[in-house]
């Protein structure tokens, strides 16, 4: 029996923290208002009749903590529209044409006030990549 109890109390005390399901998730960067918007993909058409992939990362900065609460429960419709609108955009883009950064943050903006129902929340764009 003391060896059982000797060799239970060992596996605890190598044991990582949060080995148990008692870890939180924490967020990869931003402050406490910025809600991180997982990279979103669409193909388009590169030189020479290949094909390519729009890559678009993005974030919320929601100052107003019961505008925060319905954005982080709205990330699903809110990654939806997104990708509608990046699709959309992608499909139009000529070959080898460079995205326009300012247009995309404008589209997704308007998609932001649309989905949440009020302005007040701010869309950063991180990287706008074509592969």
């Amino acid at each position: 029996m003391k060896r059982r109890q000797i060799l239970a109390l060992a596996l605890l005390a190598i044991a990582p923290t949060g080995a148990f399901g008692s870890e939180e998730k924490k967020k990869k960067s931003g402050g406490a208002s910025f809600l991180p918007i997982d990279a979103m993909v669409a193909s388009t058409n590169k030189p020479g009749g290949r094909r390519g992939v729009l890559t678009v990362e993005c974030g919320l900065d929601v100052t107003d903590a019961a505008l925060r609460t319905r954005a982080d429960a709205s990330i699903p419709r809110l990654r939806a529209a997104y990708l509608q609108t990046i699709i959309a955009y992608a499909a139009g883009l000529s070959p080898g044409a460079e995205p326009n950064a300012d247009f995309i943050a404008r589209a997704l903006q308007r998609q932001t006030d649309a989905v949440l129902g009020r302005p007040g929340a701010k869309l950063l764009l991180g990287a706008i990549l074509v592969s």
